[in-house]
């Protein structure tokens, strides 16, 4: 496999500017700071007790020390005492980067709260409260607070369960995005030591200059959204000889600037600064937001829309999901992409989980990858892909509608589709929105006038975009549906390097259909960037904690995602009407597909060779695997007791353990009546038209696999069906655009 030199430069990706006001009095930072110190502190062995260092015990130390030696990574040249006595505060960019969360990325009435349970920590009275002791919490020793932050996590009291997940979350994450020491110490370079770089297609935007009055574009079709589904379309009717505008509130970087450092990613290629949290704190979902959306940064897998699925949609009155038509269209956006098994080279983990899988007779198989029909061994595509081998929209269809003559505009917020007024129909005629010069120095309001209008900005973005436009069907922003996934991470004896070779080449089916309507939990190898994995990591105490960490080059992440039974919703915050709020709390049912599926991990890295298994819930004791029973198998009596503890503990939600989302679906869904849907069986918006929602988001259920395939098929049917009206409307393109 071909090797990037180490010497590759990856252009800079600045961050945009933070707002001059602090979200946070001094004392504020003090406190929070406290607690951050508390999970990720400064570690240090006999010395006098202080308030900004954990002292240990120096035999406790001395081991501590001793289990890192043995663990470090080669290219780590220092002292792990350097490891150890790194606190997170210390970090130069930490602070900055907490600002930036609890400032823009932190809707208001989360932020509210949050500065409330600062205040109140700072009260006498409100300290005795929330943590049995007068004095505030950033005055006492880090021992002491981590023993209020394990009373936090143990609470009976949901409000500061969840107080304790956001904190768990934030720090860990924010920490491991920014340590000096934790990459070295696992031996995670910067740059990828597999694949080869080569510059994708140079894109031109078009720019504006300040002006007094709204300046206007005119053009057959606005596309609002660059993801799969606005990708796909916008290479279609391009080729129809169509005046196609693609617009996006996110930007293009050039595969010159990736893989994106982790602190840069979560800002720059994702939605609000990396996730969004559900208003229960139970999902943390992560999505797509930059040119190609989701496609820019998710992790190659190509799988088909399930026949199950496809049948249910049908027998909803849909039958086009069960037509040679749809195959059709799968087919062809596939073929576009390049998508092939042939090319597959297993990473550790994906060898790890087809052979575990095999000993066990579950039944395993390759992921197809839309890798161009070639080979693509590099871990880092979820910040980028450097060699523009993933063909994303970004790599794609986007290029394709570019030579076909569309125009593209980067950093347009749209804000509302605008209509023609007076008519019995709404009749879409455009969309208004603000437009953020890249360097942020500029803003400038546009309408765009068009014939047709497309929503593709996503299963979060969409709704809003059609409630904030008065839009008031019943059924807008409901039926969500996320994919529940929690991630099973095990330690083996061989450096695993998880970071490299393709993310997820391989699944495991047996436990998908447990209802016998397709809905269970599918075994897929996640994304372990340092930064991703560091989150999966238990928190029981900081020293633990920092042990477990340097350990993730021997790990191995197995995800487990559910097809969601239940549903929750989108709706526009209250306080900022652009952004989209989630209320979401996995089902029974769906909980219990995630802990089968996170039984049946537990035995494939067993059969696999795993050393130590650590369950999602942190409460649960890790097992540590001996020789004593070694040709027993999983039937192993130490790990099978071990067993019923993970399954006893269950997966609870909201608590202890944050859930995932990495697929977002559903919440403008497609109907065969407006009575029970939001778009009609050709993407239109029923009660509209020339209005269209064309994104994972008119989904009628989840899909059950990982949705980029079933979103590209959709919308090549639906853009073909669009400009084959246009056409025999004789509608002729306006090639003008005016400024």
């Amino acid at each position: 496999m071909d090797a990037i030199p180490a010497t590759t430069t990856i252009l800079s990706s600045p961050l945009p500017k933070l707002p001059d006001n602090d979200v946070l009095t001094p004392s504020q930072w003090d406190i929070l700071l406290a607690i951050a110190d508390t999970f990720v502190p400064s570690i240090v062995g006999d010395a006098t007790p202080g308030k900004s260092q954990l002292n240990v015990p120096s035999d406790q130390y001395a081991e501590a020390k001793r289990t890192l030696d043995s663990r470090k990574a080669p290219e780590f040249s220092q002292d792990v005492d350097a490891y150890l006595r790194e606190r997170a505060s210390e970090l130069p960019a930490f602070k900055t980067s907490l600002r930036r969360t609890l400032g823009p990325y932190l809707y208001d009435e989360a932020r509210r709260k949050v500065l409330l349970v600062l205040d109140v920590l700072n009260t006498r009275p409100g300290s005795m409260l929330l943590t049995g002791s007068i004095t505030p919490i950033h005055q006492q020793s880090i021992a002491k607070r981590q023993d209020i932050i394990i009373g936090w996590s143990q609470s009976y009291l949901p409000p500061i369960r969840q107080l304790y997940r956001t904190f768990s979350l934030l720090f860990r994450r924010t920490w491991a995005a920014l340590s000096p020491t934790m990459p070295k110490m696992i031996g995670f370079p910067e740059v990828p030591k597999h694949g080869k770089r080569q510059h994708g297609y140079e894109f031109e935007f078009l720019q504006f200059k300040l002006a007094d009055e709204i300046q206007t574009l005119d053009t057959d079709i606005v596309i609002v959204g660059s993801g799969c589904g606005g990708g796909v379309c916008a290479k279609v009717l391009s080729e129809a000889g169509l005046r196609v505008l693609v617009v996006d509130k996110s930007y293009h970087y050039p595969s010159n600037h990736f893989p994106m450092d982790a602190n840069n990613a979560n800002i720059q290629l994702m939605e609000n600064g990396g996730a969004v949290l559900s208003d229960d704190g139970s999902m943390a979902v992560f999505a797509g937001s930059t040119w190609g959306g989701g496609g820019t940064v998710n992790w190659s897998a190509s799988l088909q829309t399930p026949s199950i699925v496809r049948q249910e949609w049908a027998n909803s009155g849909l039958p086009f999901f069960t037509s040679a038509e749809f195959q059709n269209s799968l087919d062809r956006v596939c073929h576009r992409m390049g998508v092939s098994t042939k090319y597959i080279e297993h990473n550790f983990g994906n060898r790890m989980l087809m052979e575990g899988s095999r000993r066990l007779g579950y039944s395993a198989s390759d992921v197809p990858q839309n890798t161009a029909n070639q080979a693509h061994y590099c871990g880092y595509c979820t910040y980028g892909c450097a060699g523009s081998v993933k063909q994303g929209p970004a790599n794609s269809f986007l290029p394709d509608a570019a030579r076909a003559g569309a125009t593209f505009v980067e950093g347009f917020e749209a804000e509302e589709i605008l209509f023609k007024e007076p008519a019995a129909k709404k009749t879409a005629r455009g969309v208004v929105g603000t437009w953020t010069s890249r360097d942020r120095n500029i803003q400038q309001r546009i309408t765009i006038n068009a014939k047709k209008v497309i929503v593709s900005s996503g299963t979060l973005h969409s709704p809003v975009l059609l409630l904030r436009s008065g839009l008031k069907n019943y059924h807008i922003g409901r039926n969500l549906k996320l994919h529940p996934s929690i991630n099973l991470t095990s330690i083996f004896d061989e450096e695993t390097r998880p970071w490299e070779g393709g993310v997820l080449t391989s699944v495991v089916h047996d436990l998908e259909n447990r209802d016998g309507q397709g809905h269970g939990a599918r075994l897929e190898i996640m994304t372990f960037m340092p930064t991703w994995a560091a989150t999966t990591v238990p928190w029981n105490n900081g020293l633990d904690f920092k042990l477990r960490a340097a350990q993730l080059h021997h790990a191995v992440g197995i995800v487990v995602i559910a097809r969601d039974r239940d549903s929750g919703q989108v709706y526009c915050d209250p306080k900022e009407p652009g952004r989209p709020r989630l209320a979401y709390t996995p089902g029974q049912f769906d909980r219990e597909s995630i802990c089968e599926g996170v039984i049946a991990a537990c035995k494939i890295a067993y059969a696999a060779g795993a050393r130590e298994i650590w369950a999602p819930d942190p409460s649960t004791r890790r097992f540590v695997r001996t020789d004593e029973n070694s040709q027993d198998g999983v039937n192993d009596p130490s790990f099978q007791s071990w067993l019923d503890e993970v399954r006893k503990k269950g997966i609870n939600s909201p608590d202890p353990s944050t859930i995932g989302s990495a697929h977002q679906m559903g919440s403008c869904r497609m109907s065969s009546s407006a009575k029970t849907g939001v778009v009609d069986p050709k993407g239109k918006v029923w009660g509209t038209e020339g209005l269209y929602v064309v994104d994972a988001s008119i989904f009628p259920s989840a899909s059950g696999v990982n949705p980029m395939v079933t979103n590209m098929g959709i919308a090549d049917w639906i853009s073909r069906g669009i400009a084959k009206e246009m056409v025999t409307d004789d509608e002729k393109p306006m090639l003008s655009s005016r400024l």
